[in-house]
């Protein structure tokens, strides 16, 4: 598929759809006739599922999930006008629900996904990282106070029917791209998280980053946390999260992450790395250059400008297909030969 394209050093980019942005905002749907990103996606018998972030032209910005499926991974079709899944009535996710990670354990689906206690209002009218804060008390907890996004777990079998599992992050924490491995590793669950709070010299990193923990169960995520990427001072990925759920391969775990530039307040661009397949918390490779980066206009022109955003992907017959939000209102795909990546990375 693809080649290295050779400038000064070895330089990879993912080769983005022709037919983008696969999925937009949908008029006839008051829920989602604002914005349409940052999917997850499941493949499985020839079917590729899609779990995406929508969200209508309310003050609040209600944000919520909808369904879409495809057999070639491209064309996808709305399977239902009306969510699938979004803000309970009186649970600690009303506020909204927003970017879900999909993996898969026996015959149900673990999706992990960020919430509020309280709707953020249309955030890109504010300054940088300000939302609409409830009214609150003196004896509120934190998270109330300062509408702070957690991260919950749900499962289902059909994507129809839910069963809301709870919070797996701490409340006072914006802790959010919490992504489940998708399969156990040496008798243990395994997830990355981005604790936005846990940053300077206690911590070892000066921006957000990437971290990794193990757990006997689900839902339980007390035990310790290791710190597995730090961001890069002066370059593209001074802030990190992770991105898409780890994907198995025989050099190792591939992760997709992304980073941005400036602190945090810069464009979003796309990382890749691999992990131990047997100790995850070791890198064993990891790109020095983006793989992806806004370029078109659903990428740059929209409620976040410049910033391509991965959430969803999966490997059919050797290609690597990754799904990713385009400036906060698109959905875009981006494909890679898995072996010429894994080449690449083995050479980083």
């Amino acid at each position: 598929m693809n080649s290295i394209n050779k400038i000064g050093t070895d330089v990879l980019r993912l080769k983005k759809h022709e037919a983008n942005p696969i999925l937009k905002p949908n008029p006839e749907n008051e829920w989602e006739d604002l914005v349409v990103c940052n999917p997850g996606v499941w493949y499985e018998n020839g079917k590729f599922t899609m779990l995406y972030r929508a969200a209508g032209d309310d003050e609040e910005h209600y944000i919520r999930f909808g369904l879409a499926e495809s057999t070639d991974g491209i064309n996808f079709k709305r399977m239902y006008k009306e969510p699938v899944f979004g803000p309970s009535v009186d649970g600690p996710d009303q506020g909204g629900v927003e970017d879900p990670r999909i993996v898969k354990f026996g015959d149900e689906y673990y999706v992990t996904y960020a919430y509020r206690p309280h709707y953020p209002g249309q955030y890109w009218k504010f300054a940088h990282d300000v939302i609409l804060l409830p009214e609150s008390g003196e004896h509120s907890p934190a998270v109330i106070k300062g509408n702070i996004a957690n991260t919950g777990l749900a499962v289902t079998k059909d994507f129809r029917h839910w069963r809301r599992l709870g919070r797996i992050t701490q409340a006072n924490l914006d802790d959010r791209d919490v992504i489940l491995f998708p399969e156990m590793i040496n008798g243990k669950y395994w997830l990355l998280h981005r604790p936005k709070q846990w940053v300077g010299e206690a911590y070892g990193t000066e921006n957000a980053a990437i971290w990794i923990q193990s757990s006997d169960d689900l839902l339980v995520w007390k035990g310790p946390s290791k710190l597995l990427m730090a961001g890069r001072l002066g370059t593209w990925e001074e802030k990190i999260g992770g991105s898409t759920p780890p994907l198995r391969t025989e050099e190792g775990w591939l992760i997709i992450y992304h980073g941005v530039e400036n602190g945090g307040e810069g464009h979003y661009r796309v990382g890749v790395a691999l992990l131990d397949l047997e100790d995850p918390t070791k890198v064993i490779a990891r790109a020095k250059n983006f793989v992806m980066e806004p370029e078109f206009d659903y990428e740059i022109e929209g409620y976040y400008n410049g910033c391509v955003f991965p959430s969803g992907n999966v490997i059919v017959d050797g290609t690597l297909y990754v799904y990713y939000g385009g400036a906060d209102k698109y959905i875009g795909l981006a494909t890679y030969n898995v072996r010429e990546l894994l080449d690449y990375l083995k050479k980083c």
